[in-house]
């Protein structure tokens, strides 16, 4: 199989001016772009441009993958609406990084797999992944927290990931509801190949999610002790098209930052997460072996039933049964020697059944004999096991 690489960019706070489309044109000819989106495929060459700068530029969400293996994701945040320090709590070397900006957090999540089968539609995650940037936006952490468990559930297919000293890392705060994803938390689960028994094991010390409702008056209030040039950034967000930022960043600042949250479960180590998942994936296999066993032997059961069942309807009658061999012979035709040849073979293990044996063989010989000028009947015999 060539190469493949795959693109896709959006920009969902802002659409790109004519300008800045003009701009990315630059990096390819080839390109599908749009004021808020752009995509390319690469089945040979590479892409000219860096994700990292347009990213830092131009875009909010970045998709790309390659028949190699890589998975990615990127999405970008308002400093205002996720906190680097926070973030910073779940980043891994080389799979789970962020970068900044004066304005923006940039969050980068990788999964590789060069072993690994190519995923049919991945091409198409981005718009059902891309909902966990606004999770992020509000303060919901679990998107971070699965990148980060994705991450280090990659050594158990690669044993040199990480080092022996990592076993006893402490895992990062685990936020509510990791057992009740939302669909784009899911579909990021998916696309960076979270094994499910380990996001099991995690989510049990998950709390569930708390009801939220927002007061008007506290909101009210909230706002009303806003400094001014607060309430003025906030209004130009709104001028600019960027209402739902705008509204996002109020409540955020209604229900407090996310950090300031306590876990009150205590925290993992990377070793315990990884062996609790081992075993009840091995758990959950030898299950799976035992059902299968005794749906095989079940099988079985009713085939050999159904073979008794047969030979008992043969046994009202074998005579008519011989006759119809030997008229299926008389035709010379291929197929009907393949009837005979099943007949015979019911005939044979009826006859050893009913201790008739002797019997069988005796009278068998006697119509093998009649027909050995037919090699090809002959042949099905032999390969039947219809012996003399």
């Amino acid at each position: 199989m060539s190469e493949y690489q795959y693109y896709e960019f959006l920009a969902l706070d802002r659409p790109l001016t004519a300008a800045e489309q003009a701009e990315v044109r630059q990096l390819s000819t080839r390109a599908r772009i749009t004021a808020t989106r752009f995509t390319n495929e690469y089945e040979w060459g590479d892409f000219k441009g860096s994700p990292d700068q347009m990213m830092q530029r131009y875009y909010d969400a970045h998709l790309y993958l390659a028949n190699w293996g890589t998975h990615r994701i990127m999405v970008r945040l308002p400093r205002t609406l996720l906190d680097p320090e926070i973030a910073g709590q779940y980043c891994v070397d080389g799979q789970v990084s962020m970068s900044t900006t004066q304005e923006n957090v940039i969050l980068d999540l990788t999964s590789e797999d060069e072993a690994g089968e190519w995923v049919e539609g991945a091409e198409d995650s981005l718009s059902a992944i891309v909902g966990v940037r606004s999770e992020l936006a509000a303060g919901d952490l679990r998107p971070l927290y699965l990148a980060w468990l994705s991450a280090y559930g990659g050594w158990e297919s690669d044993e040199d990931a990480f080092g022996g000293e990592d076993e006893d890392e402490l895992e990062p705060p685990v936020p509510a509801g990791l057992g009740s994803l939302s669909a784009a938390q899911r579909a990021l689960a998916d696309f960076l190949r979270l094994d499910s028994d380990l996001l099991q094991v995690a989510a049990e010390a998950s709390l569930g999610l708390p009801e939220v409702k927002d007061d008007a008056r506290a909101l009210a209030a909230y706002i009303g002790k806003l400094p001014v040039s607060d309430k003025d950034r906030l209004l130009t967000l709104v001028a600019e098209g960027q209402a739902a930022r705008a509204r996002t960043e109020l409540l955020r600042g209604l229900r407090g930052n996310p950090g300031e949250q306590r876990f009150s479960q205590p925290r993992r180590t990377i070793a315990e997460l990884l062996d609790t998942a081992a075993a009840r994936r091995l758990h959950h296999e030898q299950h799976a072996a035992a059902m299968a066993a005794a749906r095989q032997a079940l099988r079985e059961q009713e085939r050999a039933a159904a073979r008794q069942r047969h030979l008992d309807e043969l046994a009202q009658d074998p005579e008519t049964a011989w006759a119809d061999a030997e008229r299926l012979i008389s035709t010379r035709l291929p197929a009907q020697y393949d009837a005979a040849v099943t007949l015979l073979t019911d005939l044979q293990e009826l006859a050893q059944r009913e201790d008739q044996a002797p019997a069988f063989a005796q009278r068998f010989a006697a119509l093998r004999e009649a027909h050995l000028r037919k090699p090809s009947l002959i042949a099905r015999f032999d390969r039947a096991g219809l012996t003399v």
